[in-house]
């Protein structure tokens, strides 16, 4: 969720100056839309089963899951990516770790983050006044102040964990507190520790604690397992090693395709053989989340180090991506318009997998015209008033010394 996830750009600067041609990297937006669409299809998901809607009914188990359960793990694939672009986008903007503003880290993600977020709360309260079915914070929970100083200090996964779930619209931000939260120290870490070895170090640290606070021997609140930093934070590390790697060493051809074949069989493992991890007991461990998490690095390497180009027949898929965290802070006003539709029709579970391409067309839509029309035009503006070279976007795997040098 920028919130998840989120960087603005997969990017990849073609030539010395930054004022020059930036390249996407297809291969980092289609995972992303990867990730969104498995977010979306869990959210509409949930809804019918919370209407009892069989739909489900006479389908393998492994195909649901896959399908319509793995949301989850959508958000462990963001928070690789965005750990990966942030610092790749640190390395092109000052050099090397040691030299990061840290003024103009924050003022980076603010304007990213920031403008979007801060209209979601404004919509989402006035609904919760409005007493609109499914937008209304209860007292539970602590009601809608609390939930607003929650998601203003990236705490609302915190808030659920104690409390219980918030509304799915307030919900949706429990990412959103997980990577903030550690972008709040990333560049503080990057001035302490400076050489690169201390930094990685401390990031394999948050590696190895990834599993045990999504253990169930080591976590027994559930919404805790599935929503607490130490449990999110080590794929952002992931993330941030995986460009680390690439920013050093470039690898032969061969290497790339054992490992991008070996990334690729870690993705089609758990995503979709859920089943059969939980039975070997890589859920109640924690594991599953770090053997994706480690396939989709290497997948990064690849896709970075060949500059993959998507086919044109996955291009609805990488637009997706490419509008991830407008479709993630958006889509569940989309999910809960057309399931409300749904239920006027009567449920009808022929209309279910229309349902879903409903959800998931209307989605991207709605991300589009956002990116388009307000959060892109003021990320711009507020990077062109607070930092002294806002040409620098998007994220690169080389500085500008090896790019110059031809490496």
């Amino acid at each position: 969720m920028s919130g998840l996830v989120f960087e603005s750009g997969s990017n990849l600067m073609v030539g010395r100056q930054a004022s020059l041609i930036w390249s996407r990297l297809d291969g980092v937006d289609l995972l992303r839309g990867l990730a969104i669409c498995m977010v979306l299809m869990n959210h509409v998901n949930m809804r019918l089963l919370g209407a009892r809607v069989p739909y489900t009914d006479g389908l393998p188990r492994q195909l649901v899951s896959s399908l319509v359960w793995n949301g989850q793990f959508g958000v462990q694939i963001f928070f690789v990516i965005s750990g990966f672009l942030i610092t790749s986008t640190a390395l092109r903007r000052w050099g090397s770790v040691s030299a990061v503003n840290v003024g103009d880290f924050y003022r980076l993600r603010f304007a990213r983050i920031a403008p979007l977020m801060m209209l979601i709360l404004v919509i989402l309260s006035l609904l919760h006044f409005a007493n609109v079915k499914d937008f209304v914070v209860s007292q539970k929970t602590g009601g809608l102040g609390r939930a607003l100083i929650a998601a203003l200090t990236f705490h609302v996964n915190l808030l659920e964990g104690r409390r219980g779930y918030l509304p799915a619209s307030w919900d949706i931000l429990w990412s959103l507190s997980v990577e903030e939260m550690f972008y709040l120290g990333f560049p503080l870490v990057c001035r302490v520790f400076r050489r690169v070895s201390f930094l990685s170090a401390l990031l394999f640290v948050f590696v190895l604690l990834g599993p045990f606070a999504r253990s169930q021997a080591f976590n027994h609140n559930p919404v805790w397992r599935e929503y607490s930093y130490l449990g999110g934070m080590d794929a952002i590390a992931l993330g941030c090693l995986t460009a680390l790697l690439c920013a050093k060493t470039r690898l032969s051809s061969t290497t790339l395709r054992v490992l991008g074949a070996a990334g690729a069989m870690m993705l089609v493992f758990v995503l979709g053989f859920s089943i059969s991890a939980d039975r070997w007991g890589l859920g109640r461990t924690g594991l599953d989340m770090t053997v994706l998490g480690l396939g989709v690095c290497m997948v990064l390497v690849v896709v970075a180090q060949t500059r993959w180009q998507a086919p044109r027949s996955l291009g609805p898929m990488v637009r997706m991506g490419r509008l991830s965290y407008e479709v993630y802070l958006t889509h569940v006003f989309v999910v809960l318009g057309v399931f409300h539709i749904f239920l006027i029709m009567g449920k009808p579970v022929r209309a279910v997998p229309a349902m879903f391409l409903a959800a998931l067309l209307l989605s991207g839509l709605l991300g589009a015209l956002v990116s388009r029309r307000y959060s892109d035009p003021m990320n711009r503006w507020l990077r062109a008033r607070w930092v002294k070279d806002a040409t620098r976007v998007g994220s690169v795997l080389e500085t500008e010394a090896m790019i110059a040098e031809g490496g």
